[in-house]
């Protein structure tokens, strides 16, 4: 089991391999022009690929959820908040996120969602916590 804190910054590491994922993916950067365009301004992006697309949406969505698990684990420090709990709550949280992003960019939809709904719930576990 991670702890909080190791859920919180891999959550972070998460979220940045996202967003190179999604940025990469819709630039074509692993092809000589698409890694010309992925170093400069980014001006003359070609239309966005099914997978880049959802790339990119999974990448926003977690951006969202992060903030959302910085603020319950912090809440959840400052309340005093049993720490296995907490822990239990970000772990879950890390890797049904980690699974999410694997199943987004598969175009699973209704999976998807579970894991979603999994991370939602870890966030809760930690969020109950702490009040």
């Amino acid at each position: 089991m991670l702890t909080d804190v190791q859920a919180l910054v891999y959550s972070g590491l998460l979220t940045w391999v996202m967003l190179m994922t999604a940025s990469l993916a819709r630039a074509r950067g692993w092809t000589p022009e698409g890694f010309v365009l992925a170093l400069g301004n980014r001006a003359d992006l070609p239309p966005p690929s099914p997978v880049a697309g959802r790339a990119d949406r999974a990448a926003k969505n977690m951006l969202e959820n992060l903030v959302l698990l910085a603020v319950v684990i912090a809440a959840a420090h400052f309340a005093g908040a049993p720490k296995d709990r907490v822990d239990l709550g970000a772990t879950i949280f890390f890797w049904a996120r980690v699974a999410y992003f694997g199943v987004y960019l598969a175009g699973i939809v209704y999976l998807r969602t579970a894991l979603w709904a999994v991370a939602v719930a870890g966030l809760a576990m930690i969020g109950l916590a702490a009040v």
